[in-house]
């Protein structure tokens, strides 16, 4: 089973909207009992909401941070990672210049991850997706609440003042 498949509830029973009914037939057996599972779909307008007023932070970050960040994606996922919206690998070098060496190689394959070395380990930090697919409702509330209070110390405003803005 790939993706997530619509059904409407008659009161009786879930039923297949009409377009899924042949995937449903070909991945689903008569008779064998599944667990149905609802996904509250999360509104566009917050997602949109969100990352417009990720750029308005970025628009208006010190001068000290703007050089860090080259675009808003890149601040966005920075955010992410800091408040703990990540992945993390670590690469156990045999030497602290052999870490050094490696950092150098990994970092320009992903220009948005976190890569750090501490003594012989390197670390490398990938932000969580936030797309529709990878991230529920209250997850992505979680973690746009976590991002923009982030952003909000950063520029020295309060979050709410951020989304107002962005509007």
């Amino acid at each position: 089973m790939n993706a997530a498949l619509p059904f409407r509830w008659t009161g009786d029973a879930m039923v297949p909207l009409p377009s899924f009914a042949k995937r449903c037939d070909a991945e689903f057996v008569v008779g064998v009992v599944y667990n149905l599972e609802a996904i509250e779909e999360r509104s566009a307008a917050s997602h949109r909401h969100y990352f417009a007023s990720v750029n308005e932070a970025w628009q208006n970050l010190p001068e000290g941070l703007a050089d860090q960040f080259p675009t808003s994606e890149h601040l966005r996922r920075w955010c992410l990672i800091r408040a703990g919206y990540r992945q993390s690998r670590d690469v156990v070098a045999s030497s602290k210049s052999e870490a050094q060496r490696i950092a150098a190689f990994v970092k320009p394959m992903d220009s948005y991850a976190v890569v750090t070395t501490r003594e012989c380990v390197v670390t490398v930090w990938t932000a969580e997706s936030q797309s529709m697919k990878a991230m529920g409702k209250q997850r992505f509330q979680e973690s746009k609440d976590a991002v923009l209070s982030l952003l909000g110390l950063m520029i020295g405003t309060d979050p709410v003042e951020i989304g107002r803005a962005a509007a």
